[in-house]
């Protein structure tokens, strides 16, 4: 298989072959960590992606019989499952930084507690969008990060955020002008909004 699938990925690795685990991770892992860290302000995203990743391993999920044999749905569903299990282990881990946050100001509440997120490097178009979107409100970061990088369909979004497809096309649209008007000065307004136009067209195929 010169270009398998991810259902085919899938069922190698079911079968044993350790290879095919090592092709889903190339495929899905860079587009999770963007969205883990969308998610994590604190920190933590490479930590949340490898219990994802080891989630995968040991119970990977099964492609539904409607999308077997088609990989743009195939992909679908495995990354519909791989983002809302990141969005579970990134929540479960924000609640326990906040309770042990909590206990360690109550022991020694004249400390400072360090706080914020490392910097996002601005050198590039991508670096400066994702610089952008950790200044957006939560729920246009998220619907943006899942649009943008994780590809999901507005259906697939909704999913995961547990939002109406029209919330999340409101959700993306607002931010994505938000965007537009933040990276204005760095590439230009013209150049950004046919950038971010040309990216968010190109997925348009997926809003079902």
């Amino acid at each position: 298989m010169d270009h398998p699938s991810d259902g085919q990925l899938l069922r190698a690795w079911k079968a044993g072959e350790a290879q095919a685990f090592d092709a889903l991770v190339d495929r899905h892992q860079s587009a999770l960590l963007r969205y883990a860290r969308s998610l994590t302000r604190a920190g933590g995203a490479e930590d949340a992606v490898q219990e994802v990743l080891i989630r995968l391993m040991e119970k990977p999920p099964e492609i539904v019989a409607s999308a077997l044999g088609d990989p743009t749905k195939e992909r679908a569903v495995l990354r519909a499952w791989l983002c809302t299990t990141t969005k579970r282990i990134c929540m479960d881990a924000t609640r326990s930084h906040s309770r042990r946050q909590r206990r360690e100001e109550e022991a020694a509440p004249g400390e400072a507690t360090p706080g914020g997120i490392d910097r996002v490097e601005t050198d590039d178009t991508r670096a400066a969008v994702e610089a952008s979107l950790e200044r957006l409100p939560d729920k246009q970061r998220e619907a943006l990060t899942l649009r943008l990088f994780g590809e999901l369909s507005y259906k697939d979004i909704g999913a995961v955020m547990d939002e109406k497809v029209g919330t999340v096309g409101w959700l993306i649209s607002v931010g994505m002008k938000a965007l537009q008007k933040e990276l204005a000065p760095l590439i230009g307004m013209e150049n950004a909004s046919r950038a971010a136009t040309a990216k968010t067209e190109s997925l348009q195929g997926g809003l079902s």
